[in-house]
Order: structure tokens, then sequence, then C-alpha cells
């Protein structure tokens, strides 16, 4: 059984870091993304990262503050978050597909298979 969980979140200040993970378990996948939802607005992507193809992707909101990184002996991805600012406050969700997926598709929700719970990050100024 598939399963993703997402822990790290909590309260920052504004300027403050935090380190979010993804613990996946019953397969690896060949993407893995992390996408996020304000309040009263859409999930919208954060950052992706084609493992088999050795890259990776961030939303501009989110270029030169975020990383995202896998650990392959514990199959955990995790998105380091520095600069916070109130705008990053939302819940964070780790989401996972099978494919490789494209340069195009890749920032877009409906390609992933698998989805975490998410975690709540609240960013205070």
């Amino acid at each position: 059984q598939v399963q993703l969980v997402e822990s790290g979140g909590g309260l920052v200040q504004a300027g403050g870091s935090l380190s979010l993970s993804c613990a996946v378990s019953g397969r690896t996948f060949s993407t893995y993304g992390w996408f996020r939802q304000a309040p009263g607005k859409e999930r919208e992507f954060v950052a992706a990262a084609r493992w088999r193809v050795g890259d990776t992707y961030l939303a501009d909101s989110v270029k030169g503050r975020f990383t995202i990184s896998r650990n392959n002996a514990k199959n955990t991805v995790t998105l380091q978050m520095s600069s916070l600012n109130d705008e990053d406050t939302a819940v964070y969700y780790c989401a996972a597909a099978t494919n490789t997926l494209s340069a195009a598709v890749a920032p877009k929700r409906e390609w992933y298979e698998y989805w975490g719970q998410g975690t709540q990050v609240t960013v205070s100024s």
C-alpha cells in the first residue's frame, strides 16, 4: 500500500526557515512534487523533482528560497524552505507520479497519482 506522509510543518516567523519531509512507503516513483494550498485559494505547484532525469523544478515564487531533495536510502523527499513570508502560509502536500513527467506537466497536480494528507505551515509577520 502506497503512503505519503508529510511532517515538519509548524509556525515560523517571517524570514525564518523550515524543512518539510515526505516519507514514501510502498514503492518508489519517478517524479515527486510539493504543492500548497492557502485558505480560499487553489492548490498550487511549489516544486518537483524527476529523479531518473536528475532535475528539479521550482515555482517562480519560491526560486532562490526553496529546494527539493530526496534521500534514497530513507525514501523521503524534503522541501527546504528559507526566507519565508506570509504568502508562504498554506497546507503543503507531497505528491508522487509513476512516470517521469515532462517539464510541461510536472507543475500540474492532475498528473500526480498519490498524495499525502498535508502539513500546515504558518508564517507570522
